[in-house]
């Protein structure tokens, strides 16, 4: 299980971290949204969403998991974002869901794997 949590945590920050650092850099073109995604990437940009703020927890998250240190108050910072995402792709844009899931599966069993470490969260 030990080696499975580290093949994991290594494998969701690096994704983490091109995911935040592609966005900043601007390493690749952005893709051309159609239809409902369109509509509600045009909402948020207009609400004021702090994008920035979302991509810099990213590539803080990221930097935890690969390093190793902080991980599990990493894991609980990246819980709403990975929610949010799969969520956005569940009801937007299915086809497109696959990197969201593996970030949301990989966060869930990251938590299961610390659970431990969290069940004082839950004491009152």
């Amino acid at each position: 299980m030990k080696i499975a949590t580290i093949i994991v945590r290594v494998l969701i920050g690096a994704l983490l971290l091109f995911a935040s650092v592609s966005f900043f850099l601007k390493l690749f073109p952005t893709p051309e949204l159609t239809g409902d995604l369109k509509t509600f990437n045009e909402g948020m940009a207009a609400s004021g969403y702090l994008m920035n703020l979302v991509k810099s927890l990213e590539l803080l998250c990221g930097l935890a998991f690969v390093s190793g240190f902080f991980v599990r108050l990493a894991n609980l910072v990246l819980l709403p974002i990975s929610v949010n995402i799969i969520m956005v792709h569940l009801c937007l844009d299915p086809a497109n869901i696959g990197m969201g899931a593996l970030v949301f599966l990989g966060n869930i069993f990251l938590i299961y794997r610390y659970w431990n470490d969290y069940k004082a969260i839950f004491k009152p």
